[in-house]
């Protein structure tokens, strides 16, 4: 069995890479540089050429020959690489006729836990996401913000006193709402410099926040520990990473308590399973990062499966923000996995990943580029979202 070709898909504001052996075999990967597909399509066409007439089940060899190959890396060759990781493994899976997460060791657990989007422009929009969520059965929320979905077009501007006094008022607020059959998961989003973080972090802790993600941009290792170092809540990063290498030095610093790697962007499933490998010897909690497709879900529930010390499952809802909705994961792929209605995703026994393409997405979904736009502030200079 040979790859015979390796396809980039750009469907909605999604990154696919299909690669298909001479026998009719298709592997589904997806790739999570999302402000950059164009670049990670660019990517996989220097990657195609190698890749054609392989044998695919030859997976880390490829994985190591196309990584070390010219030392140039980044989130969009990252992306190219992590979605062609992602296929070789759904087609080793259907080959065999198991899925992926058999592969690994076989399954830890039956299913797992989650954590749903919750968006707002506005407090009440949010605690309306945090009851609706907690109505349906999730007993975790996410990608919840104390500072509002605000949108990148209007300029900011706050004083500390009341960045961090609101801050920790509306936390509080979402506690009231959620009790405590609803964890919080805090999403700091990049947003502060490291002394408001730690000013932000002791402000909420008697709130009891799950972790608390990207309080600081991921720049300088030194900054997440020195917040970490200080407040009594665990951080949450890693999205951004592109490396095991990089996650070993979080780890070191004792700047993390929660590795969130991208299964799409830090290696694929290859990458993402050595990153929990690391997690799990300093028994550091593992939350794959999951903004993207239900193909992005599929390949995060592989690790999710075979992870001793997975937390919780990011699953993003039906929109990508406060404006615009996102495929129905139905149209979009067979398979999509299903939240059971007690805060659980079902785990795929289907071979390979256990999600297809649907024949007609490219069709229905045609692809959504996204519009470079970075928030300003009041006075003209450029600030974090």
């Amino acid at each position: 069995m040979r790859i015979e070709s390796v396809e980039s898909l750009l469907i909605d504001r999604y990154f696919f890479v299909r690669i298909t052996t001479e026998d009719g075999t298709v592997g589904l990967g997806e790739g999570g540089a999302w402000g950059f597909p164009e670049a990670t399509a660019g990517a996989v066409a220097q990657f195609r050429d190698y890749l054609v007439g392989q044998d695919p089940l030859r997976i880390e060899h490829h994985f190591q020959y196309m990584y070390r190959w010219a030392h140039f890396r980044g989130s969009a060759v990252m992306a190219a690489l992590s979605a062609i990781d992602i296929a070789l493994w759904d087609i080793a899976g259907k080959r065999f006729g198991v899925p992926v997460h058999q592969l690994l060791g076989g399954k830890v657990r039956d299913r797992a836990r989650c954590y749903y989007h919750v968006f707002g422009r506005t407090k009440d929009e949010l605690f309306a996401g945090i009851r609706s969520a907690k109505n349906a059965g999730f007993t975790a929320v996410g990608h919840l913000t104390p500072f509002l979905d605000s949108p990148r077009a209007e300029p900011w501007y706050q004083t500390h006193a009341s960045l961090i006094g609101d801050a920790i008022d509306t936390v509080r607020a979402y506690r009231d709402i959620a009790g405590r059959e609803v964890d919080l998961c805090i999403e700091i989003h990049r947003r502060l410099k490291p002394y408001e973080s730690v000013q932000l972090g002791i402000g909420i802790a008697p709130y009891h926040p799950l972790f608390i993600e990207d309080p600081a941009t991921p720049d300088n290792l030194d900054e997440m520990a020195y917040i970490a170092d200080k407040i009594p809540i665990p951080v949450a990063t890693g999205e951004r990473m592109t490396s095991l290498w990089e996650f070993q030095m979080l780890l070191s610093r004792n700047a993390v308590q929660l590795v969130r790697p991208d299964v799409c962007i830090a290696g694929g499933i290859t990458g993402a399973r050595k990153i929990a490998a690391l997690a799990e010897a300093v028994h550091a909690g593992v939350v794959p990062h999951n903004p993207l497709s239900a193909v992005s879900t599929a390949a995060c529930l592989q690790i999710a499966a075979t992870a001793p010390t997975f937390v919780l499952q990011e699953f993003p809802n039906d929109t990508w923000d406060v404006t615009n909705t996102r495929p129905d994961s139905d149209a979009l792929v067979d398979g999509a996995a299903r939240h059971d209605g007690e805060g659980f995703l079902t785990i795929s026994d289907a071979p390979g990943i256990g999600v297809t393409l649907c024949s007609d997405a490219e069709e229905r979904f045609p692809y959504r580029p996204r519009a470079l736009v970075t928030r300003v502030h009041k006075d003209g200079s450029v600030v974090d979202q």
